[in-house]
């Protein structure tokens, strides 16, 4: 589906000035891109996998939305899907006919004509371009790089090995994980996967039934079973991730057999609760957030799906629901705390069923 791309160049001080007037002009949704850098308060609480690194902020701000333009014969929206779904979730497929499009570049400029009276709005030129929904998918991919998390080399499959890590490779001492999330979440550069790849290198001693929960890209299955695990079984609620999980699992040389998913919630949906297993597993993993967590170490989750002795590798947690979360463990005597870690302002909490 291919889209016009309209980029306001404008400042960082009229930026929220520019959203506003889009948005009474009927535009819905805008990009904004500035080289202002994130704040400790605008990152907390937030998962964000990749992060770029940005050029000094010069003061310039980059407004865009996105029309769709008719293609062919089309001239009308396609049919609103179930009537029951929340359409503020869903992308906004009006077609823009080309009268339509010129009358609202018309009223966008005479708008920041008028704001030029009250603020610095920059330049205030309007750039046209093209995209498509699968640039919006794959942008990010440059931000990517091959990085290390303890003896795993986490690699997108669109890149070549470093050179400076191919001896290493050879000799054993360093593992490649081959990694391309797709849609989902997980590329393994975040603070709460990465905690919990160290647990799963500290705990997987070989021939482990791991189960997954909330899996993503499938990240932690995958790195469990290159650690020695004999089989994963994985739960995610997005059926996007079912795409990501295969390729990956193809990308590591793994076999369908040995990593399972399965979509839905394992948390009061009995069918996802039957078909996952009860007392099976000899490490279980949940990167959620913390009130998933919560409700996960609380009596009759978790708990129900891993043996006795069986390890609970849980992150999502920022620091400020610490005390929240190990007050759910506190309170299942199923659980006993073995230790907590912590890298920025994430928290891992790990579990030994007793």
């Amino acid at each position: 589906m291919k889209w016009k791309k309209y980029t306001i160049h404008t400042t960082t001080e009229a930026e929220d000035l520019v959203s506003a007037m889009l948005d009474e002009l009927g535009v819905e949704g805008v990009q904004i891109e500035d080289n202002v850098p994130l704040t400790e308060e605008d990152t907390k609480g937030m998962f964000i996998d990749i992060l770029p690194e940005l050029p000094p902020d010069d003061g310039t701000s980059r407004v865009s939305f996105f029309l769709r333009e008719p293609e062919g014969e089309e001239t009308t929206a396609p049919e609103q899907g179930d009537p029951s779904v929340d359409g503020s979730y869903t992308p906004n497929d009006r077609i823009w006919q080309p009268e339509e499009i010129e009358a609202l570049l018309q009223d966008i400029r005479r708008e920041l004509s008028d704001m030029r009276a009250y603020t610095d709005i920059g330049e205030g030129r309007i750039e046209v371009g093209e995209t498509q929904d699968t640039d919006w998918m794959n942008n990010w991919k440059q931000y990517f790089k091959p990085f290390l998390v303890e003896k795993f080399l986490v690699k997108p499959t669109w890149e070549p090995v470093p050179e400076e890590y191919e001896e290493a490779i050879a000799a054993g001492d360093i593992m490649v994980l081959e990694m391309d999330p797709g849609t989902a979440f997980g590329t393994g550069t975040h603070e709460t996967t990465q905690l919990c790849m160290r647990m799963l290198e500290k705990y997987v001693r070989g021939g482990e039934k791991v189960l997954d929960i909330g899996t993503g890209s499938g990240i932690l299955g995958i790195a469990a079973l290159k650690l020695g695990a004999r089989e994963v079984v994985a739960t995610d609620l997005d059926e996007a991730c079912r795409e990501a999980v295969a390729e990956n699992i193809e990308a590591n040389g793994i076999g369908e057999e040995r990593f399972r998913l399965i979509i839905g919630n394992i948390l009061g949906d009995a069918a996802v609760e039957e078909a996952a297993g009860f007392d099976t597993y000899d490490i279980v993993t949940a990167n959620i957030l913390a009130p998933v967590i919560v409700l996960l170490a609380g009596a009759g989750a978790a708990d129900r799906h891993i043996k006795k002795g069986g390890i609970f590798i849980t992150s999502g947690i920022i620091d400020t629901k610490e005390e929240e979360v190990k007050e759910a463990f506190a309170k299942n005597p199923a659980w006993e705390v073995l230790e907590i870690n912590h890298q920025g302002e994430w928290v891992n909490i790990t579990a030994r069923r007793v």
